[in-house]
Parts: structure tokens; sequence; C-alpha cells
């Protein structure tokens, strides 16, 4: 969720609480994919996805009555509002049709003065899921940062959600955790941080891993 929406957990630890379970990058059809900056335009497809992967992600986690009770159109808005902000820090993974498979977001950390960057979201379609889009758009976010002078990032990831593996395998480190209050109910949250986002892009391109910018 952007940081504008309503939620109660976007100011806080929404870049591990949404991004979906198991998200290998094992496949070559990411050669069909292109990760780009969001436009105002793609707020729409962005809302419905984000909205559908809350509801499959948390269910059973989070209350269904403020599951059911989530609004496309409300997070639409704010959507739009983050991406004419900065749509630099917003980024998405499409087809050649422009179908919106997957959606990521970063900016300044908050609250952590040891990572001056923070990854607040990361969201796969489930049909596009271990094909290495997650990765991509997290490639794509960690370059962006570093970009905007911010060399280090951490992700706030809920306990019980399985996409704390992803960022284990993908060199994230226990940093922290903390209580958060989603929906009225008390969630705990682990944070996984990339001190050096420089040397790990680095790497990553060396051995291959990380895809074209």
């Amino acid at each position: 969720m952007p940081q504008a929406a309503a939620a109660p957990i976007a100011n806080a630890c929404c870049a591990g609480v949404l991004p979906r379970p198991r998200e290998s990058g094992q496949n070559g059809a990411m050669s069909e994919i292109k990760i780009r900056p969001a436009r105002p335009g793609d707020a729409r497809s962005i809302a419905k996805l984000d909205v559908e992967t809350w509801r499959s992600t948390y269910a059973g986690i989070l209350s269904a009555a403020y599951l059911v009770g989530l609004s496309e159109r409300r997070r639409e808005i704010g959507w739009r509002n983050v991406i004419l902000r900065e749509p630099r820090d917003v980024r998405i993974a499409v087809n050649a049709g422009e179908t919106v498979l997957g959606f990521g977001s970063c900016g300044p950390s908050y609250g952590d003065p040891r990572f001056s960057g923070e990854v607040f979201t990361l969201y796969v379609a489930p049909d596009w899921q271990n094909r290495g889009v997650g990765r991509s758009i997290l490639y794509a976010l960690f370059r962006r940062l570093v970009a905007a002078e911010r060399p280090s990032a951490l992700v706030w990831v809920l306990r019980n959600n399985p996409s704390r593996f992803f960022y284990e395998r993908l060199g994230g480190r226990p940093v922290g955790r903390k209580l958060f209050r989603v929906a009225g109910e008390t969630v705990e949250a682990a944070a996984y941080g990339w001190p050096d986002l420089r040397g790990f892009l680095a790497a990553a391109a060396k051995d291959g891993r990380e895809p074209e910018a």
C-alpha cells in the first residue's frame, strides 16, 4: 500500500507486510516483462492488484470484515497521489500488453537511522509468482534508492508471512522486530536490511543474477 493510502499499516511496515509469498525468480519468462516507473494512469491497475493481494495473502491473518471492506477506489486515489508526488519511487512490472503484473514502492527510511532507504511495498500477481518478477522489481527499487543517494535499505515483513524467506534468499539480514496495529489487531513484523545496496547490486550483476535495468 502506498504511504498516502488509508490503512494504518502503510506508514509503518507495508514493505514487508505486502509482498506475496515465495517469489523465487527462477523462470525465464522475465523476457516477456518490462520494469518501468509508474504513471498516474497505472493507479487503477495497481490498486486492483493491491486489494487482491491483501485479500489473498492475509485471509486468516486479518479479519474478513476488514479485507472485504478494502476499497479499490480509495487505494487508487492514494496510489495516484504517490505517483504524482514522485513517480520514480514506484516501479511496476508489465507485459507486452501493459498489464500490471506486479509493483513496488520505496523512499526514505522512517524510524531507523541505520538505513537511509526503505522498500514500502512489493506485490506480484499470483500467476506471475516464481518467475523472477518480484526479484526484478526489488532490484529496480534498490537501484532507485541508490540513485537517490539512499545506499542502504530495509523492509518490514509480517512474521507469519512466508514472503520473509524471499528477502532472506536475496541477502536480507534480520535487523529488528516490532508490533503493529492493523485493522484493530496486533501483528508482529520483522525487519530485513541491506546495509550496502551498491555492493549488493554489484555482486548480483557479477553473478548474473540482476536483470537489465
